[in-house]
C-alpha cells in the first residue's frame, strides 16, 4: 500500500520516517524529495508498505501524531508507486 505523509517538518528525514513506520511492519520504500537548494524536506512524501494491515494499522496509529513538532497528516494514497 502506498501511503501519504503530509505537514513533514523542513528537517524531517528519511530515517526517522522509517523509524516511525517499521514499528507497524516492513516498510519497502519511502519517497521523500528535498529542496535542492537547503536539502530540507518539501513537507510531503510518500511510504510503501507491503503489507495492507500493517499499512492501515500504521495509518490509523500515525494520523495527527507529532513527529518533529509538526502534526502529521497521514492516509492512504491514490497514487501507485
Amino acid at each position: 500500500m502506498n501511503i501519504y505523509v503530509g505537514n513533514l517538518s523542513p528537517e524531517t528525514s528519511e530515517r526517522k520516517l522509517r523509524k516511525a513506520f517499521k514499528r507497524f511492519g516492513k516498510v519497502a520504500k519511502i519517497s521523500l524529495r528535498e529542496r535542492p537548494h537547503d536539502t530540507t524536506a518539501f513537507g510531503f512524501c510518500f511510504v510503501e508498505m507491503p503489507i495492507d494491515n500493517q499499512a492501515l494499522r500504521a495509518i490509523k496509529q500515525l494520523h495527527g501524531k507529532l513527529l518533529g513538532g509538526y502534526i502529521l497528516t497521514v492516509k492512504e494514497s491514490g497514487v501507485s508507486a
